[in-house]
C-alpha cells in the first residue's frame, strides 16, 4: 500500500471503523478514497440517513455526519441516536448554516470539519476524535460569532425537546404523552421558553414565533 506523506507512523495502532451519513454519494466515495490510504481508518459504511447507517453497520467507532440531510432530521436527533450506540461523531458539512452548527455543538458532537478541508485535515480530525479530543476549526467559531442576529436563549435539554415537538405543530397534551410528563408541565416549559427568548430579544408570543425560533436554532428544518 502506498502511504501519503501525512501518514507518519509505521504502526498506526488499532483500525477505526468509520461510517459516513451524507445524501451525496460522491462525498462518500471521496472519503473512502482518502481513508483507503491509511491503515488505521476504514470507511465501512455509507448511507443517506442515520437510520440506514445503523442498519448497515451498527458497530462503528466514528461517524462523519452531514448536518443538513434530505430526510429533514436535525443534528440533535441524529446525535442522540448515535450517542446511544457509543459512536463518536464528527460533523462534516459545508458550514453554511450557523444554527445547525450551534445545535450540533450543544448536542455533543466531538468535532466539526468543513467538506472543503484537505484530505490530511480530515484524517487528522478523525484521529483526534478517536483519541477523545475536540475538533473545531477557527472558521466554525467565527461563523457562530458572526451570526449576531441570533442569540442563544440558553434552553435546557428538556426545554429544547418541548420546543421541537410543540413548535412542529403538536398540541400540549400530545407533547406530554410523548415525553411522559403532564400537560401542565409542558405549558410551564413553554412559558419559560418564551421568557428566555424574550430575554435575548427574540420574541415568541405565538406558536408561529416559536416555530421560527426552533428553525433558527436548528431544532426544526426550514420550510422548503
Amino acid at each position: 500500500m502506498n502511504r501519503t506523506p501525512h501518514d507518519p507512523s509505521p504502526d498506526p495502532g488499532p483500525r477505526r471503523r468509520v461510517g459516513i451519513v451524507d445524501d451525496h454519494a460522491a462525498v462518500g466515495l471521496g472519503v473512502e478514497a482518502i481513508l483507503d490510504q491509511h491503515d488505521d481508518l476504514a470507511l465501512v459504511a455509507r448511507a443517506a440517513t442515520v437510520s440506514e447507517l445503523v442498519d448497515a453497520a451498527p458497530d462503528l467507532d466514528l461517524v462523519l455526519l452531514d448536518l443538513r440531510l434530505a430526510d429533514r432530521t436535525t443534528p440533535a436527533q441524529n446525535l442522540e441516536r448515535l450517542r446511544r450506540l457509543g459512536v463518536t461523531v464528527v460533523a462534516y458539512t459545508s458550514g453554511d448554516d450557523p444554527a445547525l452548527v450551534r445545535q450540533a455543538a450543544r448536542s455533543g458532537v466531538a468535532g466539526m470539519i468543513r467538506k472543503s478541508e484537505s484530505p490530511a485535515t480530515l484524517v487528522d480530525a478523525l484521529r483526534a476524535a478517536a483519541r477523545g479530543e475536540i475538533v473545531a476549526s477557527v472558521d466554525w467559531a467565527a461563523a457562530i460569532d458572526a451570526d449576531a442576529a441570533v442569540q442563544d436563549a440558553g434552553l435546557t435539554a428538556r426545554e429544547s425537546q418541548v420546543l421541537e415537538l410543540y413548535a412542529s405543530g403538536e398540541k400540549a397534551d400530545r407533547v406530554a404523552r410523548m415525553l411522559g410528563i403532564t400537560r401542565e408541565t409542558v405549558l410551564d416549559h413553554v412559558r419559560r421558553i418564551r421568557t428566555k427568548y424574550a430575554a435575548v430579544d427574540r420574541q415568541a408570543h405565538t406558536k408561529v414565533d416559536l416555530y421560527r425560533r426552533a428553525v433558527e436554532d436548528g431544532m426544526l428544518a426550514p420550510p422548503r
